[in-house]
């Protein structure tokens, strides 16, 4: 058993050279996304509430986006592994057209209707003075953001192939050079410094949103100037045209990836307001125990990243039974790797929420909320696994039964029934909840297991069915 779990150095080095860059990139990435919450902390609590309810608003859009480039992103990688360069242009390119769509109807939603969404998060117990100041701030940043979706679409279209072709570590500069530029910036217009007027939470927005300028500057320069390692690059704009075969594939297995990001994103957004309902107090210290968390789960995100980019090259080429077998070392991997990294977050979690200038209740309830996540996160790391497993395979429609409709149809039922409906105080709410993703776990082990995802979605290779087991 434990030869079938644990690989040999080769795969080690393999795995860590995928996942590194990605690790990296998103750590710096939500490091400074702490420092950012920090900052606007700084200013007061009420102003972090506003900032928090706009990016889980925001958040919303960038799971569409990543559901969007993610449809295409199964294909790519297969290609990728099969040596089809035009294959993998033509991927690319359907991932710019539905994101610019994306991009559409998000700015169209967020511009008619970002000041009744903000307000949603604000029913709960807590100051009518204080309600009024968050939804002022949170609008303000919600508005200010919608300037720096473009850049964010693209980045996602050109740096998701980039990975998806094996190139991580360009991005991981990009995004490194990004939040570096966030940081300076949110200094600098947050607090008022070097002559700059004090923005607060607006000057956080607008530094945000320079950074994706920078970020997709540097990505889709480097893509286009260095084509003889991106050859999908050198193809890439001489059509207009991604062939219809294509396409009907895409939308057949991956729009219910779309679907699915955009349903799971609403559904985490709307547990949100069921936690609100709770009291003002809830969102700041929620917002404080998932910036926390976000730092602690870059790797299991990279390592879910890994499993689509390292499986999906094996299917593209036909490497049926070295799927599987790396399939269960990355999974083992994940969940060895967040159980070390969930025991340390619940350690030391009281000294996080420390940091911010808030009230001690808020400080208990987010160190509460933070071992919460800790205790869990290694059935996270096991279910994020077998999410990019399945749907590396192509079962988009299983990927999205597991996902969204669980979230919709059981866990949002149930917040909204004890938040609503009873007096359970949120700890122990927040804790039921979370635990329902236990069922998930179950089922992704089997549906793992029996080797459902084990497929060539894009023709011309070796299909077969094989037992994970």
């Amino acid at each position: 058993m434990l030869r079938k779990l644990i690989g040999d150095k080769q795969f080690y080095k393999h795995v860590l050279t995928v996942a590194l860059p990605i690790m990296i990139q998103n750590g710096i990435t939500n490091f400074v996304s702490l420092l950012d919450n920090i900052m606007v902390g700084r200013v007061g609590t009420t102003e972090m509430t506003g900032v928090a309810i706009a990016n889980q608003l925001v958040f919303v859009f960038n799971l569409c986006m990543f559901g969007c480039v993610s449809a295409s992103g199964i294909f790519t990688a297969q290609f990728f592994g099969r040596g089809d360069h035009k294959g993998v242009a033509d991927s690319m390119r359907f991932k710019l057209y539905s994101g610019l769509l994306i991009l559409a109807v998000g700015i169209g939603v967020f511009a008619a209707f970002g000041e009744p969404l903000v307000n949603l998060y604000l029913q709960g117990e807590g100051s009518a003075e204080d309600a009024a100041r968050s939804l002022a701030c949170g609008t303000e940043y919600l508005y200010i953001m919608l300037l720096g979706l473009l850049p964010f679409v693209l980045v996602q279209c050109y740096a998701s192939t980039l990975r998806e072709t094996g190139e991580t570590f360009v991005p991981m500069v990009a995004g490194i050079a990004a939040v570096l530029v966030n940081l300076t910036f949110n200094y600098i217009l947050i607090f008022g410094k070097f002559g700059a007027p004090a923005l607060g939470a607006a000057g956080a927005a607008i530094a945000t949103v320079l950074s994706r300028y920078v970020e997709m500057a540097i990505v889709l320069i480097w893509t286009h100037t260095h084509k003889e390692r991106n050859p999908f690059a050198v193809s890439l704009y001489r059509t207009t045209k991604v062939p219809a075969p294509l396409v009907r594939s895409i939308i057949m297995k991956g729009m219910p990836l779309m679907v699915n990001e955009l349903f799971w994103s609403i559904g985490v957004a709307a547990l949100s307001q069921c936690y609100s309902f709770r009291g003002q107090h809830v969102v700041a210290a929620t917002n404080i125990s998932s910036t926390i968390s976000n730092l602690f789960n870059v790797v299991h995100l990279a390592l879910g990243s890994s499993v689509s980019i390292i499986i999906g090259q094996l299917l593209g080429a036909g490497k049926m039974e070295e799927a599987v077998d790396r399939d269960r070392k990355l999974i083992a991997f994940s969940c060895a790797c967040c159980f070390v990294i969930g025991a340390v977050m619940f350690v030391i979690a009281p000294l996080f929420p420390q940091i911010y200038n808030t009230t001690d209740d808020v400080r208990d309830l987010a160190a509460q909320i933070i071992r919460i996540l800790a205790v869990y996160m290694p059935f996270g790391a096991f279910l994020h696994a077998s999410y990019f497993t399945l749907r590396t395979g192509g079962k988009t429609i299983v990927t999205f039964l597991f996902d969204s409709v669980f979230i919709c149809c059981v866990s949002f039922p149930a917040a909204y029934f004890l938040s609503h409906f009873t007096a359970v105080p949120i700890v122990p709410l927040y804790a039921a909840v979370q635990a329902l993703d236990l069922i998930k776990c179950v089922i992704g082990f089997i549906l793992v297991k029996k080797g459902v995802w084990v497929n060539n979605i894009i023709g011309g290779g070796k299909t077969q069915e094989a037992e994970a087991g």
